[in-house]
């Protein structure tokens, strides 16, 4: 990532970042913090970010209104929309670009995900969000930012969507990784959307696993690790889906900093997930702990 000293990507250190803003090229940075349950991101932005960060959030301009597009919760944003809030951020072609949310780079990834989406390949994601950049002593602003305005230009394309026939016949042929919690997953709980499950043949990988406690990343060798032990092996093509594909974006960031996938050959997302699935009667629902589980109509 130009101007992001020893970067590795898909993440970026506190340390990096804090170097690269006071450098030549510095990144423009997003903000992405959000809840399922509130409060609002856009508070938490105006009580301190990290200086120069835009606040982008994820509900209006990180996706389209629900059940439009490929339908669920958090829908693709039309390309004309998502450049306008890229521009508006400051988002420049061919400059970097670091995105962080609150800790865990469950949010964060859904805007690294987009940005590739839309062909812009200078991304990261800042390694234990905006709490590690507080806990290493990164300086903290309540200034409101305006950016220069941006020239990207979205071209999408650049990430691997799939839709729900393509989900269903990657679980079957390949690996369907669910990001949701355990108890979602099994379908004991299911909080917003209609039906309670999983994808069948779908096998869970929590998000949450793919972080430590304090928030940062897993070594690469842990995440691999963790990967190959719910079958991503070589020759077994491997995607991901959550409740609306927020977090699931983490999954696939997950698989690239694992060297499973790569930039040149990303996991897929299945964009819907299950707010899509679990909306659509003629869907077949698992539930329990195995993949296939016991299925339902």
């Amino acid at each position: 990532m130009g101007g992001v000293a020893a970067l590795s990507r898909p993440l970026v250190s506190t340390s990096d970042l804090s170097t690269a803003l006071g450098g030549p090229n510095p990144p423009a940075v997003l903000d992405t913090r959000w809840s399922l349950g509130g409060p609002p991101g856009r508070e938490a932005h105006a009580a301190g970010h990290v200086p120069g960060a835009v606040f982008v959030d994820l509900d209006t301009e990180l996706a389209a209104p629900a059940g439009t597009g490929v339908g669920g919760r958090h829908p693709l944003p039309e390309p004309a929309d998502l450049q306008r809030v890229l521009r508006a951020a400051g988002v420049r072609a061919g400059a970097p670009v670091v995105v962080y949310d609150a800790d865990n780079g469950s949010v964060a990834a859904r805007a690294w995900w987009l940005l590739r989406w839309a062909g812009h390949t200078d991304v990261a994601v800042l390694d234990g969000g905006f709490a590690a950049w507080v806990a290493d002593g990164g300086a903290v602003s309540a200034e409101a930012v305006r950016p220069g305005a941006g020239d990207i230009e979205v071209r999408p394309g650049g990430m691997p969507v799939l839709d729900a026939d393509g989900a269903a016949e990657l679980a079957a042929v390949g690996l369907l990784l669910d990001a949701r919690a355990p108890e979602r997953y099994r379908g004991e709980v299911e909080p917003v959307d209609p039906r309670a499950g999983h994808v069948p043949g779908a096998v869970n990988a929590p998000f949450a696993g793919h972080v430590g406690a304090d928030g940062r990343w897993l070594d690469p060798s842990v995440l691999a690790a963790r990967f190959a032990g719910l079958g991503a092996v070589a020759g077994v093509p491997v995607g991901a889906y959550c409740g609306s594909g927020v977090t699931a974006a983490s999954v696939v960031l997950a698989l690239e900093v694992a060297g499973i996938s790569s930039a040149a050959a990303p996991a897929p997302l299945f964009a819907g997930s299950w707010s899509a699935w679990s909306a659509d009667p003629g869907r077949p629902v698992a539930t329990g702990d195995a993949p296939g589980g016991a299925a339902h109509g």
